[in-house]
């Protein structure tokens, strides 16, 4: 009897130390294998995700079209630090992809290839878009400076500023010449980039926000007007031999428009405003519905993949959470879905 005890209570040992290691592997932590991304991949898309203001979780995700793989942050794995406080835009040029992270008043300028950081330019107020000028030269609006930051890109210093009122933001260069937009003001900000000085200013709806070029060499600004001053937003298309206003479409009182974007034979206009509108060149009037339609989406962001003219909406949701992709087909019908990082603004494609 005693063996048998015995026995019997060293298995019930066993049993228990069994459970207990099954148990142990069943709460551990697991590692979450991501997937394998090219971003060498001519199909690839970059999302900026400006993250929560003060957390410094911003991110910049990468899908692969082609494979249909999202990586929801390839800056920090190739740097082992993480990218900042509020990405607002990236810009690709010679080479080089130059990241303007807002809240941390800094431009990470990366190798596209890999995406490691080959320098920082810092000085900045609050920095939201770079606009090259020349292979030397961009120009950075700002949100609270009340001036254009101009930058050597060969040392990636800021060389000068520019004096401009107000929240500057969204650029275009033509003719030697840079368009800024300002949301809060209505006016469209000339400086001639010979020289670096504000030299004119063209009257536009209250609150530009984006700019675009069509393919006949007109520019496009969008404003989103202020409600609570009952100035309605429009959209002006500009001549920009003679800085004149050509076309204007206003919106309703209560109407708020933004993330104007082009398609790549610069003939077709895209915008958010509670939805998807579409909008070619040679309209007379506003579409009067959605393209795509918002539903109980939170709308924030927009692109056209140039090579093959699928629509890339952002889901901001309730800008806590990751937010969602959307991609639509050319002819607005739903293609795809997929999560990318916290509050997704804009698209960027190879």
């Amino acid at each position: 009897m005693f063996k048998f005890a015995t026995s019997k209570a060293v298995l019930l040992l066993i049993f228990s130390a069994v459970l207990s290691i099954a148990a142990c592997k069943k709460d551990a932590p697991y590692e979450v294998v991501k997937p394998s991304v090219n971003i060498q991949n001519a199909n690839g898309v970059y999302i900026t995700n400006e993250g929560n203001f003060q957390f410094g979780n911003a991110k910049i995700s990468y899908y692969d079209a082609a494979a249909a793989q999202v990586n929801e942050d390839i800056y920090q794995p190739a740097n082992n630090i993480g990218l900042g406080d509020v990405c607002q835009s990236m810009t690709f040029f010679n080479n080089k992809a130059y990241i303007v992270v807002n809240n941390s008043g800094k431009i990470v300028v990366v190798n596209p290839t890999n995406f490691t950081a080959t320098a920082t330019i810092n000085g900045f107020v609050s920095p939201r878009y770079l606009l090259p000028i020349s292979n030397n030269k961009a120009y950075i609006s700002d949100l609270y400076a009340n001036k254009i930051s101009v930058v050597n890109l060969s040392n990636n210093t800021i060389s000068g500023t520019i004096p401009c009122t107000g929240w500057t933001e969204e650029m275009s260069l033509i003719y030697g010449k840079a368009y800024i937009t300002n949301q809060k003001k209505d006016k469209l900000y000339v400086i001639n980039t010979a020289n670096d000085i504000l030299e004119d200013s063209i009257t536009v709806n209250y609150g530009a926000n984006s700019i675009k070029q069509d393919k006949n060499g007109k520019l496009w600004v969008l404003s989103a007007g202020n409600t609570a001053n009952n100035l309605k937003g429009a959209l002006n298309c500009i001549n920009p031999s003679n800085n004149q206003v050509e076309k204007t479409f206003l919106f309703a009182n209560n109407d708020a428009p933004s993330r104007l974007c082009i398609n790549s034979t610069n003939d077709t206009l895209y915008y958010l405003n509670n939805g998807v509108f579409r909008l070619p060149i040679t309209a007379t009037a506003l579409p009067a519905t959605a393209f795509v339609p918002q539903g109980n989406r939170n709308f924030y962001g927009i692109g056209v993949q140039p090579n093959s003219n699928n629509i890339y909406v952002a889901d901001a949701i309730d800008y806590v959470q990751r937010g969602k992709i959307y991609v639509y087909n050319p002819d607005g019908t739903p293609k795809t879905n997929f999560l990318a990082g916290i509050i997704p603004n804009n698209f960027y494609f190879k």
